[in-house]
């Protein structure tokens, strides 16, 4: 397949390129690349600027940093239905514990999936779902509600109410969705504990939520291979005590799996039982109800058991889907992460239903039983907005151009990135390769603990390679230096929120002052994100990464994700990690782990080529210490490079909590 040319017009096409005080190089001048004009004039995002009588986003923008109140209050209406309406948008009188839409009563399931159920989308398929053995399950939004009915129904003659936490570990199958929905149809919260994790993991977590019930499976598939979900679950479940009653367990694989009388029981089983498809109610909740807990770690200490309510998690959510990603009713929607992390509960279980939009979710590898996997299910489907992560990416570069030249992208709009900065290199062979040079990337930065995107690019937004751009609507957000001053532009600082937004986390589960301690104390008034970031010239943001992932040589302050961009530049380099280690000269110097593209060999020659490369990009300072070739990377589950224990391995020091660690 040929690319067509590029509709996608480049400003500075050359950027021209200059040496900071620290010897890094920074672009003096940025390209842009600007979005087809029909699609940006089109996005639902330029409609409602238009609605409120402005000419550009931007201009939207200021209003509603002006007016968030208003603004929120509209978007809740917009998109959601509500039992009871609010009295105020926001409380601020119990800061920061600040709450939204008070005294309304809601459930995320009524706007996700009964009201589409029961209206004009009842017959629109809601799930396409394939498995790795090319299984495929469709199911309509009426089908989709029927399931969730029974779930719940399931759940209640386990005795699950209002209130409960329910533990969920599940492979990415229908009924890890269905799952979710029902407990929150109950009132009760989920736990969803990623199917990947160790026993480790998924005992901590059941006993932090003391879950009572824990819904599993006999196992899920990965790479042609099964993982052990029951067994896991076993183990987990004999740790924690008698704190576990009822294990539901779902049958996926059929392979045999031990089944303990008076505790476990299977899913099919009970859903075959008389009355559990008779309709069962759905909770009216407070706005300010906790819906989920998502559980985080971070380098060290016991994983942080996140809180997010019914009301303004399901405002926001909606709302930066149909404004970033332009949601429209034929569009076919495909988020690849687990439902398992913030993105899947986000951006897979709830945003897109909550819009009526058709989605596709796939239960494999990306690569199995070829590199050309995700590009066949994005042909087969007709997909039109793809939303992935950096690590993806990179590690599909590996196979070169050729293998997504292979299927038919041409329905591809809108394309996505999630999880961490996205180097320059990757963003372009995305927008080049898949893209074909026509498809605007929203490069989006949030968190678990902010629930929705926060700095994200728009249909309507001129776009450089590496940068999130801008805060989205109501969203007003800061580069600050350590003493909370405003840093100077292209200066590396704290990225920080500075007013409440309505999906942000409410508490952590048990611990009411570790929220505070963690994220509201560092800059007092301020939500300190723990990373750092820049803006340039243009007030575009560019993430550095997580704070700690900073690298201070000879005085100078590095960001890890600088020097690993740099590395990737340079074609012999699919994927880079950069730590620092203790040097007695220069307090600290690079030490970096790169892996190689196909055709490539690892030699002394090709790692003092690419230690000079860094340098030549960056500035001596920069050069690396050492280059180390490795096969693969420490990664979390979700795709971020654990550098903490590349450095622990490093030093032969303790590697921390390993809980996230990819198996």
């Amino acid at each position: 397949m040929t690319h067509k040319e590029s509709p996608v017009e480049e400003i500075s096409a050359t950027a021209s390129k200059t040496t900071d005080q620290n010897g890094a190089g920074k672009s003096a001048q940025q390209k842009f690349y600007l979005p087809p004009e029909e699609l940006a004039q089109n996005s639902n995002i330029m409609a409602y600027a238009r609605e409120k009588g402005f000419a550009s986003v931007d201009e939207l923008y200021q209003w509603t940093i002006q007016n968030p109140q208003q603004f929120w209050g509209e978007m809740a209406t917009r998109f959601l239905d509500w039992y009871q309406p609010w009295n105020h948008v926001l409380d601020e009188s119990q800061a920061p514990f600040y709450k939204w839409f008070t005294r309304a009563t809601t459930n995320i399931v009524h706007n996700a999936i009964e009201r589409h159920a029961n209206g004009a989308n009842r017959d629109k398929t809601a799930l396409i779902w394939e498995s790795e053995q090319g299984e495929v399950r469709r199911f309509t939004y009426a089908e989709f509600a029927a399931e969730v009915n029974r779930f719940a129904n399931v759940l209640k003659s386990q005795g699950v109410k209002r209130g409960d936490i329910v533990t969920v570990y599940l492979s990415r199958v229908p009924e890890l969705l269905f799952a979710m929905h029902a407990i929150v149809k109950l009132g009760a919260l989920h736990s969803v504990v990623y199917g990947g994790f160790s026993t480790d993991a998924l005992h901590s977590r059941i006993l932090d939520a003391k879950s009572r019930v824990v819904i599993t499976g006999d196992g899920g598939w990965m790479n042609n291979k099964i993982v052990e979900l029951k067994k896991i679950t076993d183990a987990a479940v004999d740790e924690a005590g008698e704190v576990v009653e009822h294990v539901i367990v779902v049958r996926r694989t059929g392979h045999d799996v031990m089944i303990k009388e008076g505790r476990d029981v299977w899913y099919h089983e009970l859903a075959a039982q008389p009355g559990m498809d008779e309709p069962c109610a759905t909770e009216q909740m407070d706005a300010e109800d906790p819906m989920f807990l998502l559980y985080t770690s971070g380098s060290t200490g016991t994983p942080k058991g996140l809180v997010h309510s019914c009301g303004g998690y399901q405002v926001q959510v909606a709302t930066t889907l149909s404004f970033t990603f332009d949601i429209k009713p034929d569009d076919v929607y495909w988020c690849t992460a687990d439902p398992g992390w913030i993105t899947g509960h986000s951006y897979i279980v709830y945003g897109p239903m909550i819009l009526g939009a058709t989605q596709v979710m796939y239960e494999g590898a990306p690569t199995y039983p070829n590199p050309g996997r995700w590009w066949e299910i994005a042909q087969k489907y007709g997909v039109t907005i793809i939303y992935t992560a950096p690590t993806a990416v990179r590690s599909l570069m590996r196979f070169g151009d050729d293998v997504p030249a292979q299927y038919d992208l041409s329905k591809l709009r809108l394309l996505g990135s999630v999880g961490e900065p996205i180097n320059p290199e990757a963003w372009r062979w995305y927008h080049r390769v898949v893209g074909q040079n026509r498809c605007p990337i929203m490069d989006t930065w949030w968190q678990t603990e902010t629930g929705a995107f926060m700095i994200t690019p728009n249909p309507t937004t001129p776009l450089k390679p590496g940068s999130g751009t801008k805060p989205f609507l109501g969203i007003e957000a800061d580069v600050l230096t350590e003493e909370g001053q405003p840093a100077r532009q292209s200066d590396d600082g704290l990225l920080v929120i500075k007013r409440p937004w309505p999906s942000m986390l409410r508490t952590i589960h048990g611990d009411p002052q570790r929220y505070v301690d963690t994220y509201w104390s560092r800059l007092p008034g301020l939500y300190t994100a723990g990373d750092s970031a820049r803006r340039d010239e243009d007030g575009y943001f560019w993430v550095i990464g997580r704070i700690d992932d900073v690298i201070k040589v000879s005085g100078y302050r590095l960001g890890t994700a600088e020097v690993e961009s740099a590395l990737v530049s340079h074609p012999a380099v699919a994927e880079a990690a950069a730590i620092g280690l203790p040097h007695e000269l220069k307090g600290n110097a690079i030490h970096t782990f790169v892996i190689l593209r196909q055709g490539y060999e690892a030699t002394d020659a090709l790692a003092e080529e690419l230690r000079k490369h860094v340098g030549k990009e960056m500035g001596p300072i920069a050069r690396p210490e050492a280059v180390n070739f490795v096969p693969n990377l420490p990664k979390t589950r979700s795709g971020k490079i654990m550098r903490r224990v590349l450095k622990a391995r490093s030093l032969g020091l303790p590697e921390g909590d390993l809980s996230t660690l990819e198996g």
